[in-house]
């Protein structure tokens, strides 16, 4: 693999970045790929720091369970484990940012320095369009609740207002009455 195939940007992170367990994550095997490593020697450099990698907070390793949902709704077609032809005898690991931050600090040479740093520009830059695109601020979020409670209130009063099943019956009995004087709107629906 040459180095110019492994440049990074966002396009080719975007798709290599899951939620799992309700965090991003990204899998071994593609920072492996990232990082110019086959995934056994990558995965050994982490298993020999593994005092760096202690918590979930970290890296954790995924469930065949996980690796199912995964190969189904994302596809991710490299997943393949024990006992397929070609596939992993380990399951593999998934690494949080924390994690991967932790990674710059265990791997080494002239590409894992440089694929580190592009990948810290690179979620610095996602975290940045998040906030800048969908970052509601103080104002705007307590706006947002006055009207929702607002509204609620309104959704109250024309719930107290409606007629239930008891009540409709007797208006209908009252329509049928010609003595008494019809007020009444009746609506479809």
């Amino acid at each position: 693999m040459t180095e110019e195939k492994l440049e990074i940007n966002k396009e080719s992170i975007k798709d290599k970045i899951f939620e799992i367990r309700g965090q991003k994550v990204m899998l071994d095997f593609h920072l492996a790929e990232i990082y110019g490593y086959e995934t056994k020697y990558f995965n050994r450099q982490v298993q020999r720091n593994i005092e760096k990698f202690d918590s979930d907070l970290f890296m954790f390793q995924l469930t065949m369970d996980e690796i199912n949902y995964l190969s189904r709704c994302q596809n991710v077609t490299s997943m393949q484990t024990k006992g397929v032809k070609g596939g992993r005898v380990y399951l593999p690991y998934a690494f949080t940012e924390p994690g991967i931050y932790m990674l710059m600090t265990v791997l080494k040479g002239d590409l894992a320095i440089k694929q580190s740093k592009a990948l810290v520009l690179i979620f610095k830059e996602m975290k940045d369009y998040i906030i800048e695109n969908n970052y509601v601020t103080y104002n705007e979020f307590a706006k947002l609740s006055l009207i929702t409670s607002e509204n609620s209130r309104s959704i109250k009063k024309i719930e107290n207002n409606m007629v239930n099943k008891n009540e409709l019956s007797e208006i209908i009995n009252e329509l049928t009455d010609i003595k008494i004087p019809k007020e009444y709107l009746v609506l479809d629906g």
